[in-house]
């Protein structure tokens, strides 16, 4: 049970700790990586993609570190781990449409979240975005579908 509860705060806590490093650091003195992200991509790759590197870095260091006993480091990794591939299922390949072609999505929750990201990205300046999460994002984002963001 300890374990589920781990996983759980590895997972919420990088929704937090990414608002804020997105907000403050990726939009800050990080900008210069980050703002590949807020241009018209020219492949499949771009500077970016370097923080996944490093998010997925500290989750893979977490869980070799805990492995051996299983301790929290190994469960908050593993929370780490599935809130990447929440991000990349997310954000990769269902808004920005990296890898598979899909059409908006028709569920309540993921096209509001779309919306806040296609928000985020209104702008290609690094000071006017707004909604700098991926699962917790303003409540102004889930209109009816029919409503222009």
């Amino acid at each position: 049970m300890l374990a589920i509860g781990l996983v759980i705060l590895g997972f919420v806590g990088m929704e937090f700790f990414s608002w804020a490093f997105h907000k403050y650091l990726m939009h800050g003195v990080l900008w210069s990586i980050h703002k590949t992200h807020h241009q018209k991509q020219l492949g499949h790759f771009e500077l970016n993609d370097l923080f996944s590197v490093f998010f997925g870095s500290i989750a893979i260091i977490l869980i070799i570190l805990g492995l051996e006993t299983l301790d929290y480091r190994f469960w908050i990794g593993c929370g780490i781990t599935l809130y990447g591939f929440v991000y990349f299922i997310l954000h990769d390949i269902l808004i920005h449409r990296r890898a598979v072609k899909w059409k908006r999505p028709a569920d309540y929750y993921l096209d509001g979240i779309t919306r806040a990201h296609r928000a985020h990205h209104h702008s290609n300046q690094r000071d006017n975005s707004v909604s700098f999460g991926l699962l917790l994002v303003p409540r102004r984002y889930f209109k009816h579908r029919n409503d222009k963001t």
